[in-house]
Protein backbone atom coordinates (compact mmCIF):
# COMPACT_ATOMS: atom_id res chain seq x y z
CA UNK A 1 0.00 0.00 0.00
CA UNK A 2 1.20 3.46 -0.95
CA UNK A 3 1.95 6.30 1.95
CA UNK A 4 1.77 8.83 -0.97
CA UNK A 5 -0.56 11.41 -0.14
CA UNK A 6 -3.87 11.38 -3.55
CA UNK A 7 -2.81 14.69 -5.59
CA UNK A 8 -5.99 16.14 -7.34
CA UNK A 9 -5.57 16.24 -10.88
CA UNK A 10 -8.81 18.31 -13.03
CA UNK A 11 -9.02 18.75 -16.58
CA UNK A 12 -11.67 21.13 -18.51
CA UNK A 13 -13.05 20.47 -21.49
CA UNK A 14 -14.97 22.95 -24.29
CA UNK A 15 -17.46 21.83 -26.19
CA UNK A 16 -18.78 23.78 -29.13
CA UNK A 17 -20.96 21.15 -30.96
CA UNK A 18 -17.90 21.33 -34.12
CA UNK A 19 -15.44 19.51 -34.27
CA UNK A 20 -14.08 17.11 -30.93
CA UNK A 21 -13.89 19.01 -27.81
CA UNK A 22 -10.89 20.83 -26.46
CA UNK A 23 -8.93 20.53 -23.63
CA UNK A 24 -8.94 24.35 -21.96
CA UNK A 25 -7.38 24.05 -18.50
CA UNK A 26 -5.24 21.47 -16.48
CA UNK A 27 -3.53 20.80 -14.12
CA UNK A 28 -2.53 19.22 -10.47
CA UNK A 29 -2.90 20.03 -6.41
CA UNK A 30 -3.72 23.70 -5.90
CA UNK A 31 -4.43 24.40 -10.01
CA UNK A 32 -6.23 21.58 -10.12
CA UNK A 33 -8.66 22.67 -6.94
CA UNK A 34 -9.05 26.19 -8.51
CA UNK A 35 -10.46 24.52 -12.09
CA UNK A 36 -13.52 22.45 -9.91
CA UNK A 37 -13.90 25.60 -7.48
CA UNK A 38 -14.54 27.38 -10.80
CA UNK A 39 -16.67 24.25 -12.61
CA UNK A 40 -18.92 24.79 -9.32
CA UNK A 41 -19.01 28.70 -8.97
CA UNK A 42 -20.36 28.47 -12.53
CA UNK A 43 -22.84 25.33 -12.09
CA UNK A 44 -20.75 23.50 -14.67
CA UNK A 45 -21.47 19.73 -14.03
CA UNK A 46 -17.98 17.79 -12.75
CA UNK A 47 -17.40 13.75 -13.50
CA UNK A 48 -14.67 12.19 -11.33
CA UNK A 49 -13.02 9.44 -13.53
CA UNK A 50 -9.46 8.99 -12.63
CA UNK A 51 -8.13 7.16 -15.85
CA UNK A 52 -10.18 9.75 -18.30
CA UNK A 53 -8.90 12.36 -16.67
CA UNK A 54 -5.12 10.98 -16.35
CA UNK A 55 -5.22 10.57 -20.35
CA UNK A 56 -6.32 14.20 -20.84
CA UNK A 57 -3.66 15.66 -18.99
CA UNK A 58 -1.50 14.84 -21.86
CA UNK A 59 -3.08 16.67 -24.25
CA UNK A 60 -1.71 19.92 -24.59
CA UNK A 61 -3.77 23.14 -23.69
CA UNK A 62 -6.01 24.04 -26.64
CA UNK A 63 -5.39 20.54 -28.84
CA UNK A 64 -9.31 18.90 -29.77
CA UNK A 65 -9.41 15.24 -27.73
CA UNK A 66 -7.82 12.89 -29.90
CA UNK A 67 -10.33 10.27 -31.20
CA UNK A 68 -9.27 7.37 -29.45
CA UNK A 69 -10.59 9.41 -26.53
CA UNK A 70 -13.98 10.17 -28.16
CA UNK A 71 -16.64 7.55 -26.60
CA UNK A 72 -15.20 8.28 -22.96
CA UNK A 73 -15.61 12.12 -23.66
CA UNK A 74 -18.80 11.59 -25.74
CA UNK A 75 -20.10 9.85 -22.00
CA UNK A 76 -18.71 12.90 -20.41
CA UNK A 77 -20.58 15.70 -22.75
CA UNK A 78 -23.59 13.02 -22.14
CA UNK A 79 -23.83 13.14 -18.32
CA UNK A 80 -23.01 17.13 -18.64
CA UNK A 81 -26.61 17.35 -20.75
CA UNK A 82 -28.32 15.01 -18.49
CA UNK A 83 -27.27 17.02 -15.60
CA UNK A 84 -28.02 20.18 -17.25
CA UNK A 85 -31.52 18.98 -18.52
CA UNK A 86 -30.77 19.09 -21.44
CA UNK A 87 -30.62 16.94 -24.79
CA UNK A 88 -29.58 16.21 -28.67
CA UNK A 89 -31.28 18.41 -31.07
CA UNK A 90 -34.63 17.15 -31.27
CA UNK A 91 -35.35 15.52 -27.63
CA UNK A 92 -37.44 16.99 -25.39
CA UNK A 93 -36.08 18.86 -22.11
CA UNK A 94 -35.85 17.12 -19.05
CA UNK A 95 -34.14 14.21 -17.89
CA UNK A 96 -32.46 11.72 -20.20
CA UNK A 97 -31.63 8.06 -19.59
Amino acid sequence: MSSEPVTATAVALRYDGTGAPRVTARGRGEVAERILAIAREHQVPVREDRNLVQLLALVELGDEVPAELYRAVAEVIAFAYRLSGKGPPGTPPGPHA
